[in-house]
């Protein structure tokens, strides 16, 4: 995991080829106009989902991962509360692993719980279970999907 300013995103472009085109584009569009649908980047390798909405509070939130995809998740406005713990450490999966929605989630508690800020970015990889909205607040974030290699 990652968490970091957007202004800050470019060291860490040599992570995944991706990543540039994702931080090129969070800079790139009004992100203050683009609070829901999805946005193509480059085709089905990057893409953008935009949202607005009310969080569940901390009791609702479920810790979920993506195999598939990394998420970068960008915050344009309010304050979101996320839980994270190491997907090696849930023990208590919630169904099967949904291929065409690439996401599982998982009931148990996360480790961790830290602030996502207007004009930060949070970056969760597949080994990263993250329990996001979990504040009582109205967030508009941005969600990059990055397809993960190979």
């Amino acid at each position: 995991m990652i968490l970091d300013q957007l202004t800050n995103m470019d060291r860490y472009s040599a992570i995944h080829p991706g990543f540039k085109d994702a931080v090129n584009f969070l800079r790139s569009i009004n992100a203050e106009t683009f609070t829901s649908g999805k946005m193509v980047i480059k085709g089905e390798q990057i893409f953008a989902l935009g949202s607005a909405v009310t969080g569940t509070g901390i009791e609702r939130a479920r810790l979920e991962t993506h195999r598939r995809y990394i998420d970068i998740q960008y915050c344009v406005s309010g304050r979101d509360t996320i839980g994270w713990k190491n997907v090696t450490s849930c023990v208590a999966p919630v169904g099967e692993y949904n291929y065409e929605k690439d996401v599982i989630f998982f009931r148990d508690i996360p480790d961790h719980w830290f602030y996502l800020n207007p004009g930060q970015c949070a970056v969760f990889f597949p080994e990263d279970a993250h329990a996001p909205l979990a504040t009582d607040e109205t967030v508009h974030k941005i969600v990059v999907k990055v397809l993960v290699p190979g």
